[in-house]
């Protein structure tokens, strides 16, 4: 795994990225590990500067260095503003997943 930072001049984090590996991700080669964004933020007041941009070159960078032939990501379905900063910097959508859960009560003997 490995996370990169920008900053501006003053030393203030600007954004992140955070980058690892994984065995498998949905829409990519199941025989081939990938590159996959565990996260990726630029803070508000310096969005649409390129931060973003560079900061995914550089995970992609890595995950090439890595091994990998594609990197992958995720991102919540209503969050629209990230689908289309991921688009935008050639990701394409593969699926869509709605998530379950439930609770299991553990009955006392």
């Amino acid at each position: 795994m490995a996370i990169f930072i920008s900053e501006d001049r003053h030393n203030t984090v600007t954004g992140f990225v955070e980058v690892g590996i994984r065995s498998h991700a949905d829409g990519c080669d199941i025989a081939c590990p990938v590159g996959f964004i565990e996260g990726w933020f630029v803070h508000e007041n310096f969005r649409r500067q390129g931060i973003g941009r560079a900061l995914m070159r550089s995970a992609e960078q890595w995950a090439q260095e890595q091994g990998c032939t594609e990197i992958a990501s995720d991102t919540w379905i209503e969050d629209d503003r990230s689908q289309r900063a991921h688009q935008a910097l050639g990701f394409e959508i593969v699926d869509r997943c709605v998530h379950f859960r439930k609770p299991l009560i553990q009955h006392s003997e």
